[in-house]
């Protein structure tokens, strides 16, 4: 079965060739309706986050006799999943490919903000080895919110809880795994020195952190969020950083990450004026969706997406399926 791979990169064309694939084109561009018609002549697709999979590009792909939507990765937000049902489509995805590579950026991206590890590696190697201004603060005995504790969740909440924190969760559907103590959103918010976000992201999730529920955070409080970028909103972020309310925030995603992320813009010109003034703060470190970019999440993500494939060519049902 040929495949056409959306928003590919080396390290794509390296995992999957490493995982046994054939059949694959790989195509650079990401998947929108200027670039789906390179989707002929293939049974199926395999998208990544940023691709747009909404009802016109879905109709294009049915058109160009595409039986098949993969994706490699977990969330399937981008993809309009009645639309795909309508037309027949079905769709796959990556459930799990390493819970352990996002909760431990996650932890990177915190410790990195809290203790200034980056401005500090900048100093040193200007010459200046000054402590003034890279104050940070013990993790030790802090209490940390998490919210959503699916499987990169459990594993934040177990990280840290070896640290010593004292972590509260808040997800609707609480699993037993979990020893933290489940609370009510806004009773978490309030309680929490440091507010990780792991969350998918879904019509009650969209904007969850909104100047309504930043407010209830208490003052000084640091945000991280390596779930999905428009969970929270960010023209309210930035207004919490210039009050002071906010005392830094951490992202790995982006609400409008799109037109960013996944490409070298160093010779441009930032047109995105709201992305260019976070990075005016002091107290924001953003890194664009790496997270998830390990070895072992890589090698999981290829043979994932090939057994899906695999299981669709010999009884015409995906092993990992996504529906409306």
């Amino acid at each position: 079965m040929r495949v056409a791979l959306f928003s590919a990169k080396r390290y794509d064309r390296l995992s999957f060739a490493a995982a046994g694939a054939h059949g694959f084109s790989f195509i650079e561009s990401r998947l929108d309706l200027d670039t789906v018609g390179a989707a002929a002549g293939h049974v199926a697709v395999c998208a990544f986050v940023n691709d747009r999979l909404d009802e016109p590009v879905l109709e294009r792909l049915h058109q160009l006799g595409v039986r098949l939507v993969l994706l490699r990765c977990a969330g399937f937000n981008n993809v309009d999943l009645r639309a795909a049902a309508r037309l027949g489509l079905q769709v796959a995805r990556v459930p799990e490919y390493s819970p352990h590579a996002v909760a431990e950026h996650t932890l990177a991206l915190l410790l990195t903000l809290i203790r200034k590890t980056h401005r500090a590696h900048a100093r040193v190697r200007e010459g200046n080895f000054e402590l003034d201004g890279l104050l940070g603060f013990d993790l030790h005995g802090k209490t940390v919110g998490v919210v959503g504790t699916g499987r990169i969740g459990r594993c934040v909440v177990k990280i840290f809880q070896g640290l010593g924190c004292e972590v509260l969760a808040h997800d609707p559907f609480p699993h037993p795994e979990v020893t933290a103590p489940y609370l009510p959103l806004d009773e978490l918010l309030a309680r929490s020195r440091v507010l990780l976000l792991q969350c998918p992201l879904s019509a009650q999730t969209r904007h969850l952190l909104n100047a309504e529920r930043l407010a209830k955070l208490p003052r000084g409080a640091i945000v991280v969020n390596t779930s999905r970028g428009a969970v929270i909103d960010t023209r309210a972020v930035i207004r919490a950083l210039k009050s002071g309310h906010l005392g830094g925030l951490a992202i790995d995603v982006y609400e409008e990450e799109a037109e960013l992320f996944f490409a070298d813009h160093s010779d441009e010109v930032l047109t995105d004026d709201v992305f260019a003034r976070l990075l005016t703060f002091p107290n924001v470190l953003i890194t664009a969706h790496q997270a998830f970019f390990t070895e072992e999440a890589l090698g999981a993500i290829a043979q994932t997406t090939l057994a899906n494939l695999y299981a669709f060519a010999q009884t015409g049902k995906v092993l990992h399926g996504v529906q409306a």
